[in-house]
């Protein structure tokens, strides 16, 4: 049985979190920025057809990766801070080859 030390401390938990923060710091972005005077969803196709847009999106999501990830390493968990920086590699690869390639 896990320890209070273990709780919250998987790698199941760390993908799941690395999975869906950025989208977290997409919506902050859009709120942030967008929301008032443009609806979502003419938020998402502007972002998809301005390639300097999408990449400040991207990079803005990963922020929200980084804060999750500090948290979890500031608490010694080390197992979900690796899940979160396995998902912040993939999203960084992807705004790299969006960036440069697309």
């Amino acid at each position: 049985m896990p320890t209070t030390t273990h709780k919250f401390d998987n790698l199941v938990l760390g993908l799941i979190l690395g999975l869906l923060c950025p989208f977290l710091g997409l919506l902050g972005f859009y709120l942030w920025k967008f929301a008032h005077h443009e609806s979502l969803q003419l938020f998402l196709v502007r972002i998809l057809s301005y390639r300097s847009l999408l990449s400040s999106v991207i990079s803005f999501s990963l922020i929200a990766n980084a804060l999750v990830f500090t948290i979890f390493i500031n608490q010694r968990k080390d197992k979900t801070a690796k899940g979160i920086f396995v998902f912040t590699l993939v999203y960084v690869i992807i705004a790299l080859i969006i960036k440069y390639f697309l």
